[in-house]
């Protein structure tokens, strides 16, 4: 075994754990810092109100009186995405649906997923469990059976829950930058025509023209007629951007655009008292200026502030130097510098 023992850890005498490790120390696993409690630790305590400028408040109730997709700018960790969070907590339009989107994404992805290899293994074993017992139905009456049950296997994405919801939701398109070149108009294309075909179904006899097939991230489902996906209420769609690549000009047309600036001391400091209360701003002030004064000229994301405020409020015995190094460290870095 190669490194340090567990035990010669402790066996060195100018070595003693400190009062607040969990980790070979005395300490009890803490509770989470509040932007890290899931929704079954939260309790019924309300949200703390989202922090944004009066300027960008009307920009994003801009986008909901022109029911256009919202385009959301600017630096990692700048609440990019729990913008969305807020919106739909705040007009308590129920949980975000979120496409997380990466270089690999595809339009359908978002739009439905169709299990053709389970339906087709599910048919096996169903003619196998039929055929010691000499099932009298007829092969019509099979097929009929087993066309009758492809809502099963079909699922709709988030674009496709958003559209098919009989209230409107908020939809969550994360990192939209991240996709192939050709996703963001297909996108819109979607969004404006508020419609898609799902060709599985599309495909059915007359009689099977109306099919129940689930929701993205739920039991629910939802009646599709003759394969087509039509809206009736238009999600409310935020979409983000670290700003890795330039959106075309047809695609920025149909979208407000609201750009979170870079913070200012002022805004550092509500956003700590926002998070962890007004103690922690009075406790925190040296940390807030490093952070400021080095997010000038380093990619840094602002939970990288909250997380060292957290620490020192919490009773890690760190010198501001030993948080600096253990949190602050810049995001453009190589790791193999």
């Amino acid at each position: 075994m190669t490194g340090q023992s567990a035990a010669g850890a402790h066996d060195d005498p100018g070595s003693q754990p400190e009062g607040w490790w969990v980790f070979r120390g005395p300490s009890d696993l803490p509770a989470p810092p509040p932007w890290r409690r899931f929704p079954a630790t939260r309790g019924t305590a309300p949200h703390a109100p989202y922090l944004l400028e009066r300027n960008e408040i009307s920009v994003v109730n801009a986008a909901l009186h022109l029911h256009r997709p919202l385009l959301v700018t600017g630096r990692p960790g700048a609440g990019k995405s729990t913008l969305a969070h807020a919106v739909a907590e705040e007009l308590g339009l129920g949980d975000v649906l979120r496409w997380s989107v990466n270089s690999r994404s595809t339009l359908q992805d978002a739009l439905y997923r169709y299990d053709a290899v389970g339906r087709l293994r599910e048919a096996s074993l169903r003619r196998e469990r039929e055929a010691p017992r000499g099932s009298g139905r007829r092969p019509r009456a099979r097929r009929a059976a087993a066309a009758g049950d492809i809502g099963q296997y079909l699922r709709l994405g988030p674009l496709g829950s958003a559209l098919a919801a009989d209230r409107p939701r908020v939809l969550l398109v994360d990192e939209l930058d991240k996709a192939d070149i050709d996703l963001p108009n297909d996108l819109l294309v979607v969004l404006e025509e508020g419609e898609f075909e799902i060709p599985e179904l599309a495909r059915l006899p007359e009689h099977q023209q109306e099919v129940q097939v689930l929701l993205s991230g739920s039991r629910e489902r939802v009646a599709v007629h003759r394969g087509v996906v039509r809206c009736a209420h238009f999600p409310i769609v935020i979409m983000t951007s670290n700003g890795e690549r330039d959106f075309p000009p047809a695609f920025m047309r149909r979208c407000v655009r609201l750009d979170l600036p870079e913070p200012t001391g002022d805004r550092l400091r509500k956003i700590v008292e926002h998070n962890l209360g007004e103690a922690a701003v009075a406790a925190a002030e040296d940390l807030i200026e490093v952070f400021h004064q080095r997010a000038k000229t380093q990619t840094l994301a602002t939970d990288q502030l909250l997380a060292a405020v957290h620490l020192r409020i919490s009773g890690a015995d760190l010198s501001k130097e030993e948080l600096l190094a253990a949190v602050l460290h810049r995001l453009d870095e190589s790791l193999s510098q």
